[in-house]
């Protein structure tokens, strides 16, 4: 490659978190057990990282572990090549900018397979990108998704095959600004992997070593699907929330009766993912409601954000997905429906807009 160096029987209950110290790797069972992993482990030869996408998520990542010294290129477009050409790849907002010379590939220069692709593009432009990060994909390739929800496993288990395709869970508050630069809007960040069907291998532990220790939080799951519907859950019910009132959660809970309006989107969602077979923890349902119910708070989704930016959003991809699913699992979502109702009215109008 031209820019780099040449589901299983669930298990009844809950299993804490854990540190196998004689084989470096940190399981756990839920985001709410994140805090309690940490591994620094290190390889004797670590992979070679693609990142498919730099930008704000997939800069983020990627220029934290090129930072920690990982073997990391990224596949880009040639407009986003040579932005990062000229400026470097910058992360800013907590402390002085630290910037990255990156290694840079675009798709029509990828000729050899490469140990590990971090996929961090939206879900709106995961068909294209299937093509260009083709022939970077080799028998042992392993691929971690950064994408939201779950729709993205089939079509990468299509193309690739399930046994090359890790589940992700990304947990980051990042933006791109006019320039291109990584805005850092909080300081935590953390990386979940973990394989669709339970069984983590050696192949998967030694993608965890290769991306722990780089300034943010690591761990393998071994049931990563579940880690993905609960993290589903919470954009879902953020994202709602937010775009439907267009405010902060503070904005929203200064309202009369706005604080109901969070914990009511909450119950549809995690309702869904129980009917799948994921019920969220309640810790983590005791954690999202304070998040969505905290006075003058600032804090706002991804997806008003890009509402406020006037960008395209991933209405399909978070909340038209979940809500089709509530419908085959009998379940009812009138605040999730109106959500949707509400962006993809937002998004027809932006199309004509921008293409009148």
């Amino acid at each position: 490659m031209r820019g780099l160096p040449q589901r299983a029987p669930r298990r009844s209950g809950r299993f804490n978190a854990f540190q196998d110290k004689a084989e470096g790797v940190c399981i756990i069972d839920s985001l709410a057990s994140m805090e309690a992993c940490s591994t620094n482990m290190e390889m004797d030869e670590p992979m070679r990282i693609l990142v498919v996408g730099a930008g704000a998520t997939g800069g983020y990542f990627g220029a934290r572990l090129a930072l920690a010294g990982r073997d990391v290129t990224f596949l880009v477009r040639q407009r986003r090549a040579e932005n990062l050409r000229a400026r470097g790849l910058r992360i800013t907002g907590h402390g002085d900018a630290e910037v990255v010379t990156p290694a840079l590939v675009t798709a029509d220069e990828l000729t050899d397979p490469t140990d590990l692709v971090l996929l961090a593009v939206k879900a709106t432009a995961l068909s294209a990108v299937l093509d260009d990060m083709a022939q970077a994909v080799g028998p042992d390739t392993l691929i971690v998704p950064f994408l939201n929800g779950i729709a993205h496993l089939d079509k990468l288990n299509d193309r690739f095959g399930a046994r090359n395709v890790l589940g992700g869970v990304v947990m980051v508050a990042t933006q791109l600004n006019d320039a291109g630069d990584i805005i850092q809007l909080a300081p935590f960040a953390s990386l979940q992997i973990g394989p669709q069907d339970g069984h983590v291998t050696a192949r998967i532990k030694d993608a965890h070593d290769t991306l722990a220790g780089a300034g943010f939080d690591t761990a393998i799951s071994e049931d990563i699907l579940a880690a993905m519907w609960h993290k589903w859950v919470f954009i879902s019910t953020v994202g709602a929330l937010t775009c439907l009132t267009r405010g902060t959660v503070g904005d929203i809970v200064a309202a009369p009766e706005g604080e109901k309006l969070g914990p009511a989107i909450l119950a549809e969602a995690a309702a869904v993912s129980a009917a799948a077979g994921y019920p969220v923890p309640q810790t983590e349902l005791d954690s999202t409601t304070h998040t969505i119910t905290e006075p003058t708070s600032a804090f706002a989704s991804s997806m008003f954000r890009d509402v406020s930016d006037r960008h395209h959003t991933e209405v399909e991809h978070v909340l038209a997905d979940l809500a089709a699913r509530a419908r085959t699992f009998q379940v009812s979502t009138p605040l999730l429906d109106l959500a949707t109702l509400h962006l993809r009215v937002y998004e027809d109008r932006l199309a004509k807009d921008t293409h009148p």
